[in-house]
């Protein structure tokens, strides 16, 4: 089933992709005489369709190919070095443009955020998502997963231990042998660094305690994700327990579909902020919903691609400075954008960017809930 709702993923990605790069009309196939339009079949007046916009004069060779590839290159760029001045520093004044129908020179809002998304997909794919606050998630679910499986082996032979003892009339010699074998296991749990294997009574007495709370956060993460190791969650749902089983598990291939889920459903993004924005407007006549989709798509798209600038400063001496300009400017960029587009008043949209940011964590959160489903059921 999740392989399912990942293939979706997928196509509705590519399909808004497709949309957006080539939002071409389709039509009737004309007669190839020049008089008509090849693409939809409208008569030709001058060089170009006046209907769907496609030249008269096609090339089928070779060298087409490479002339449409810089075309294509440089139409685009054109576009973006219009929208991203706009985007970074007047964004309320690039949404207003765009819905009241300047349209011509800048790029599509739903084009900017797919190229956001594989942009930012291209650099975590080459970088990595790096360390957040020190806490390098990645490198520490390489290690739960080591430690997990050298655990989960050490505590298979201790319950096999601990049945041996449990059985009546056993030989001493028997009894001290396997003793001595249980003490070996915990002696190399020790020497490890991991957590020693227990019996059942100590691993009852362990959920009881609950885990430890610690000032080091990538402690406090591996000691948490320790204890959930050691102790089953049980839900009484089966395929939840074993989702929960498997990312307990396997924490590093959790971390790769969650980043996988987040390029193919990076869409959902959209969806999910839309009903906040109508919150912020309620039962207004002046905006509509495509004014807020339009707001909220390109809003998505700078915060992307602010992200991919830090990533890439963070890999200089400049990421701390970078980090911190963006995390006083995220707030600055929404009320400028809430200003702008919706003429509000600088308190109103000092109120509303206010909401907005509380808004936005609601819907992050919901957004990496959805991943992590996905990437737990897989």
């Amino acid at each position: 089933m999740s392989g399912d709702i990942e293939g979706i993923g997928a196509a509705v990605t590519a399909g808004l992709a497709g949309r957006a790069v080539e939002p071409g009309h389709g039509g009737l196939r004309g007669d190839g005489s020049g008089v008509r339009c090849l693409n939809c079949g409208t008569s030709l007046v001058g060089s170009h369709c006046h209907r769907c916009g496609q030249k008269a004069d096609i090339h089928r060779s070779f060298g087409a190919i490479g002339h449409d590839l810089v075309h294509a290159i440089f139409h685009f760029e054109g576009k973006l070095w219009n929208t991203l001045p706009l985007l970074a520093w007047r964004p309320g004044d690039l949404t207003r443009r765009y819905i009241h129908g300047e349209r011509a020179r800048f790029i599509s809002p739903l084009a900017l955020f797919l190229f956001a998304v594989f942009l930012t997909y291209a650099v975590l794919a080459m970088v990595g998502a790096g360390a957040i606050g020190g806490l390098d998630v990645a490198k520490l679910a390489d290690e739960q997963t080591r430690t997990t499986a050298i655990k989960d082996s050490m505590q298979v032979e201790v319950d096999r231990i601990d049945a041996e003892l449990a059985k009546p009339g056993l030989p001493p010699a028997k009894r001290q042998d396997l003793l001595d074998e249980r003490a070996t296991l915990q002696k190399s749990a020790d020497y490890l660094g991991i957590s020693r294997s227990r019996s059942a009574d100590e691993r009852a007495a362990d959920r009881a305690a609950g885990p430890p709370v610690l000032d080091d956060p990538s402690q406090q993460l591996m000691t948490s994700a320790d204890f959930l190791s050691r102790n089953k969650v049980d839900t009484g749902v089966g395929f939840i327990d074993n989702g929960l089983q498997k990312a307990l598990a396997n924490p590093a291939l959790i971390l790769y579909k969650l980043q996988a889920n987040a390029y193919k459903f990076a869409w959902a993004l959209i969806p999910l902020s839309l009903p906040f924005m109508w919150l912020l407007f309620p039962f207004s006549r002046r905006f509509h919903t495509y004014d807020h989709f339009v707001f909220v798509t390109y809003s998505i798209s700078f915060m992307l691609l602010l992200f991919v600038a830090v990533r890439l400063l963070n890999l200089t001496i400049f990421g701390e400075l970078a980090t911190f300009f963006a995390m006083l400017y995220v707030p600055f960029h929404m009320y400028r954008q809430l200003r702008g587009a919706y003429r509000s008043s600088r308190f109103g949209a000092f109120v509303r960017a206010t909401v907005l940011i509380n808004f936005s964590l609601f819907a992050v959160i919901a957004f990496m809930l959805l991943l992590l489903t996905m990437g737990v059921m897989g």
